[in-house]
């Protein structure tokens, strides 16, 4: 449970790490209206993730019992990581703080909560990151029912107390979001998510 506990912490860690609306729209809320208004909008980007995380694991697990069915995912799985990773790289388009690429609904009486599980939940890409985690774990044999419990709390709490992070913090970090930090950083990311993928499809090959 707690080499689970672990695995989930560092996914969560590299789930955080990407930058895209979420991001921003944290560190727009908290300075906008204050660490609450940010807090509540990371919550409904956790119940947002949560919902996916159901219906993935579920959906695929579900399915994993066909022949054949497993093989295909790891590496449809790892393929989605790795273009996850390569987009990161190659992305020319730096985000400024005050939209992350898309509009941001600047009514005030909006729920914060709703907006962080709008934001979140509409994004497609968040999906298929979810999609390739599933992936992932039906690989582990060794894992039994509390190891996948612990591994997506891993991932979840890291991801949740990251967020909440972001938002106390973002006046001191908003001066560091510059173009080229930004362009370091997805660089980074995208390196540690085509490892993620090259490992999946190899496990899916060696299993």
């Amino acid at each position: 449970m707690i080499a689970a506990l672990g695995e989930g912490f560092s996914v969560g860690l590299l789930l955080s790490a990407l930058i895209g609306p979420v991001f921003f729209a944290l560190i727009q809320a908290s300075l906008t209206n204050g660490f609450r208004y940010a807090a509540a909008l990371a919550t409904g980007i956790l119940v947002s993730d949560l919902i996916y995380v159901l219906v993935t694991f579920f959906g695929i697990k579900f399915i994993s019992s066909f022949e054949s069915f497993q093989t295909y995912l790891g590496l449809g799985g790892g393929l989605i990581l790795i273009g996850f990773g390569i987009n990161s790289i190659f992305q020319k388009k730096a985000f400024r703080p005050n939209s992350g690429g898309i509009d941001l609904p600047r009514l005030k009486k909006r729920s914060a909560f709703a907006k962080g599980f709008g934001i979140n939940g509409i994004n497609p890409f968040v999906l298929l990151f979810w999609i390739s985690i599933a992936s992932l774990v039906q690989l582990k044999k060794d894992f039994t029912g509390s190891d996948y419990l612990f591994y997506y709390v891993g991932i979840l709490l890291t991801v949740f107390c990251i967020d909440l992070g972001k938002a106390f913090i973002a006046k001191q970090l908003a001066p560091l979001v510059t173009d080229r930090f930004l362009f370091w950083l997805n660089k980074l990311v995208g390196i540690l998510m085509i490892g993620y993928g090259i490992r999946m499809i190899w496990q899916t090959i060696i299993i």
